[in-house]
């Protein structure tokens, strides 16, 4: 066998191997962000939104958040704890029809202080709160993000278009609430909801009554 064709053999096998390894890097960055995709949901699709559409630093981000938060265990309320959360909660609902902005101020402080409970960072340090929720319960985070910003800002569009904003951002903000304040597996009954919710702690019907801004 001639030297040429040795040099040209191994120069098709260097090239085989390239192309296999470009391929095995593609085949997993593509599992890789379908794994990120099915963790994050939702949230997946806004954080893509936010990058402008780049996919892969939209990627980069939740994978960081995975990195800093995925090994985050959850501590479990005490029965008191989940009582008086839930009495909070059913209490800043009812004070929605009479003051719809103190209510969602205290459905945000609520959402901080029982993540801060859950084990989660310290409501203090809000984006770190939210990023360690988006890795454990990132169908529902987004909820807390637009109760957290309902009660930042004015509304600036008119008492009706605010009021609403709030009503949706409380009703949304519930589903995390629910989620957090949920008793762990083996302490939940056969219908592993364990026990009924408290009063008050369900879908919202304003009925005669029209909130009004406070």
């Amino acid at each position: 066998m001639s030297t040429g064709l040795i040099i040209a053999l191994i120069v098709i096998v260097a090239l085989l191997l390239v192309v296999a390894a470009v391929l095995a890097l593609r085949a997993r960055g593509t599992r890789h962000g379908g794994n990120l995709k099915r963790r994050f949901g939702p949230e997946y699709d806004r954080a893509v939104a936010r990058h402008d559409g780049d996919t892969k630093a939209a990627e980069r981000e939740l994978a960081q958040r995975v990195e800093r938060h995925g090994s985050l265990h959850e501590r479990p309320l005490e029965p008191a704890e989940r009582e008086r959360f839930e009495a909070r909660w059913t209490a800043a609902q009812e004070r929605f029809v009479d003051s719809p902005r103190e209510a969602v101020s205290e459905a945000d402080r609520l959402l901080a202080e029982l993540a801060g409970a859950r084990g989660f960072p310290d409501g203090g340090r809000y984006e770190e709160q939210l990023d360690a929720l988006s890795v454990h319960h990132a169908r529902h985070v987004d909820g807390y993000r637009r109760v957290h910003r309902a009660a930042h800002t004015d509304g600036g569009q008119g008492a009706g278009a605010g009021t609403e904003e709030m009503r949706e951002s409380m009703v949304e903000a519930r589903a995390l609430f629910e989620d957090l304040v949920r008793p762990p597996r083996h302490e939940r009954g056969a219908d592993g909801g364990g026990r009924a919710p408290a009063r008050g702690h369900h879908p919202w019907s304003f009925g005669k009554r029209q909130p009004k801004e406070g």
